[in-house]
């Protein structure tokens, strides 16, 4: 069954906007009467009827609840934006296809670009859950700096993970990374991180790991993070 999406349900009904309503009733066809469903992105899935096919204020009535608690593990990813956009657009998709819960974005010292859509990014994020069937919609959070980043203590309890270019850090993330625990990895821009900002996360506490042996652009380093940890659990 096609997964739609409503973050405000409650209740034994609820309505739908204009531009919602209008895609459910005269772009999709569905009827007074049909049976959709609609998840809230905070776990729980709900099997709805339509009451009201009233294409500018479609309501529904719930008639069925089924939650699905999150996993044992969690998956922040902290990473620098490309300076294209839709890189990251696509990456985003993809690591929703996986499984992650949370990201940031990072202003480092070799940054390509300086702001991110956070709005146009979420809209992303909740299409990607539609058509993967996620319960859970994952965070996105604003744009903050490396280094004010890094020194947030409420990591603290994190496995934190540095990726980035150097032959002698040849130990991969799945090798290094315990089961069932709270993840924060940091991926750097395209130039990678400085070597400021590599020593500074190291004093942090964050621990250096390899993504393999070849050189991977951002969005492919950002896949190759949340592959892995999932891998893991597996």
């Amino acid at each position: 069954m096609q997964l739609f999406f409503e973050a405000n349900i409650s209740g034994e009904s609820f309505e739908l906007e204009k531009k919602e309503s209008h895609h459910l009733i005269k772009v999709l066809r569905k009827n007074k009467g049909d049976t959709v469903l609609f998840t809230n992105g905070k776990g729980s899935f709900f099997t709805c009827m339509i009451e009201d096919n009233n294409p500018k204020k479609c309501r529904l009535k719930i008639i069925g609840q089924d939650f699905f608690p999150l996993e044992e593990f969690h998956i922040h990813l902290a990473i620098a934006p490309t300076k294209n956009l839709d890189r990251m657009e696509w990456m985003m998709e993809k690591i929703t296809e996986i499984g992650f819960n949370e990201i940031t974005f990072l202003k480092t010292t070799h940054i390509e670009r300086n702001q991110v859509n956070v709005d146009r990014l979420t809209k992303k994020l909740v299409a990607a859950c539609k058509q993967s069937q996620k319960a859970w919609l994952p965070v996105l959070n604003e744009m903050v700096d490396f280094a004010d980043f890094i020194s947030d203590q409420s990591f603290a309890t994190h496995e934190r993970f540095i990726a980035y270019l150097d032959k002698e850090n040849s130990k991969h993330l799945f090798q290094l990374a315990s089961p069932n625990q709270s993840y924060l990895v940091l991926v750097g821009p395209e130039g990678d991180f400085s070597p400021g900002e590599i020593t500074l996360a190291l004093e942090k506490g964050f621990r250096p790991c390899s993504l393999g042996k070849h050189r991977l652009r951002t969005e492919t380093a950002g896949l190759a993070v949340v592959h892995s940890l999932n891998l893991l659990h597996a």
